[in-house]
């Protein structure tokens, strides 16, 4: 390890995305320009490297329109798996880089890391940006999505049908074509890396959240947030919703095939559906939970020290204005200790309804949402879109 690596890192060093044996060729081959531009040059990269060989294969062997059950250009699950959930991942980049830094920040900016930790906070930012840049692991990366995600994706994600990838031998054998070739061992083992390193990516933010929470945070209580002051950290998982929105395109992609070209119907994909959009809520709002111990003592100490003060102050005002010692002359209406009596119920409020997971009901709704967005298209294979739209036209009419 050199020297350079030793030295504790800054709030503004610190990127889940700038790192790792891709970002580095990335840099040698012109796909970016730090920290992360030139988004769009990597997305049309990815897909000339992934989507556009099968097109010229398929044309080539003339399965891309007609000559099997399934056409290369009806084939749902492989368009958006190539031209929408691959640029999802790569523009994901962008968002998670600039958002996830700005949160980090505000653990300085609020106070939260008291001046005495900040040396530790900053190593640990060190050591959490070298687990990032690991070489072994993107290794590893690469060999889990040859191997083990190639295994996966035969046994249970393919069709079962004659596709312009498989096609049937004299025996009645399946045998992979030539763009079936180049899909299964190039186009799936590139989207399956990038999908595996975005886990490692969460894993690398799990490790620093994790850390973090062990320090002793400086957290208030009274924040009009209802989180203590970390409230940013709540909103932190919108970065992670296109890599969200990602998996459940892939999904309803898939669904959808088996769907249109297997006749399989939506209702038995029912618990797929709520499951996929349930763990991937679970997978990024999990890590807040580290910070739920802190959050209930600061939350318990406060009430204490609350209820000492607001005890102080009530007794104060009841001798007052109720017990006849009110200064000759003061009016009683506009007086400030009205409204200073309300503020403290006020503050009373705030301190009750204080959360114990830095996250609200909202963002539960709004990621639910956001997630579960790609299999609305899914509803008009149970419903006609010309239904759909004679009783939109019949309501407006």
């Amino acid at each position: 390890m050199n020297k350079k690596a030793d030295v504790p890192a800054a709030p503004e060093d610190f990127s889940l995305v700038l790192g790792g044996p891709l970002y580095q060729m990335y840099l040698r081959s012109g796909l970016v320009r730090p920290p992360a531009d030139l988004v769009q040059r990597r997305i049309i990269a990815f897909i000339l490297v992934t989507w556009l060989p099968l097109l010229v294969l398929t044309l080539a062997g003339g399965s891309a329109l007609s000559g099997v059950t399934v056409p290369f250009l009806v084939d749902i699950d492989v368009h958006v798996r190539f031209l929408v959930a691959l640029p999802l991942l790569i523009g994901a980049e962008v968002l998670v880089h600039e958002r996830i830094r700005a949160a980090i920040g505000q653990f300085i900016d609020r106070g939260i890391i008291a001046p005495e930790n900040r040396a530790h906070f900053n190593e640990i930012i060190a050591s959490t940006m070298r687990l990032r840049n690991s070489v072994v692991i993107e290794l590893v990366l690469v060999a889990a999505a040859i191997t083990l995600g190639h295994w996966i994706w035969r046994e249970n994600i393919s069709l079962h049908v004659v596709t312009w990838y498989v096609a049937s031998d004299p025996a009645g054998d399946g045998q992979l074509t030539l763009a079936g070739w180049w899909y299964a061992f190039i186009s799936l083992n590139v989207f399956r890396f990038l999908l595996l390193r975005w886990y490692f990516r969460l894993i690398v933010w799990y490790v620093f959240l994790w850390r973090v929470s062990r320090l002793p945070l400086r957290l208030n209580p009274l924040h009009p947030d209802r989180n203590g002051g970390l409230g940013f950290i709540g909103n932190s998982v919108f970065a992670f919703t296109p890599v969200l929105l990602a998996h459940t395109v892939v999904f309803a992609g898939v669904i959808g095939g088996r769907i249109w070209h297997e006749g399989m119907k939506l209702p038995a994909f029912q618990l797929d559906i709520i499951g996929t959009v349930a763990l991937l809520m679970v997978m990024v709002l999990a890590p807040l939970a580290f910070f739920v111990p802190q959050l209930a003592r600061a939350k318990l100490a406060a009430s204490r020290e609350y209820g000492l003060l607001a005890m102080q102050y009530v007794d104060e005002f009841r001798a007052k204005w109720m017990r006849g010692s009110r200064p000759e002359g003061e009016p009683l209406v506009g007086a400030a200790d009205i409204q200073s009596l309300a503020d403290l119920a006020g503050g009373n409020d705030v301190l009750r309804e204080m959360r114990l997971f830095p996250f609200g009901r909202q963002t539960l709704v709004n990621l639910a949402f956001v997630i579960a967005f790609p299999y609305l298209p899914l509803t008009l294979t149970m419903i006609p879109f010309e239904e759909i739209l004679s009783r939109v036209i019949g309501k407006l009419l």
